[in-house]
């Protein structure tokens, strides 16, 4: 079976489009979770994940949603798999994504962390971390618990305007 670039594409577009369980504002595309979207010579569609961490919950509901609605598009096999390396990254998030993100009064995360190479440092007081509130902008704020609703998430209030708000961590 010989298969168009436009069959792929239209696969692909499908795939892009389904909302994340735990962040229904930001589609997999926008969390950059959907690795790749292939059609095998023998007419099976292949859509490629990697999970936000491992044991993500929201896994086995993005694979089922996928293979869902591929297959109401007329894709008759399907197939989702898990790809585990490279691991997802925070950074994957698109800028479309991270914009989602802080129209709902979740503060985007920021850059990931780089391996380091040679001596680790050795600090012993806590580090002060500053976010930008996503509702007022304020840089004041303070996190009140290091996990939220879900691991991925943390718990900060802003000082300037009161408000509490989530922050998806960076990875």
């Amino acid at each position: 079976m010989v298969t168009t670039l436009t069959d792929v594409e239209r696969a692909r577009h499908i795939a892009e489009r389904v909302p994340d369980p735990e962040l229904p504002m930001l589609t997999l595309a926008d969390l950059g979770v959907l690795r790749g979207v292939e059609i095998t010579a023998q007419g099976t569609v292949v859509a490629d994940l990697t999970p936000t961490y491992s044991g993500c919950p929201a896994m086995a509901e993005m694979r089922a949603e996928v293979a869902a609605r591929l297959q109401a598009a007329g894709y008759a096999r399907v197939e989702v798999r898990t790809v585990l390396n490279p691991p997802w990254t925070t950074d994957w998030i698109t800028p479309a994504g991270r914009r989602k993100l802080a129209e709902h009064g979740i503060a985007p995360p920021g850059p990931a962390a780089r391996p380091m190479t040679g001596p680790v440092p050795l600090v012993l007081s806590p580090t002060r971390r500053t976010l930008r509130c996503p509702r007022c902008g304020s840089a004041d704020t303070e996190e009140t618990s290091r996990f939220g609703a879900t691991a991925c998430k943390a718990l900060w209030r802003c000082r300037a305007c009161q408000e509490p708000f989530e922050h998806l961590k960076e990875i």
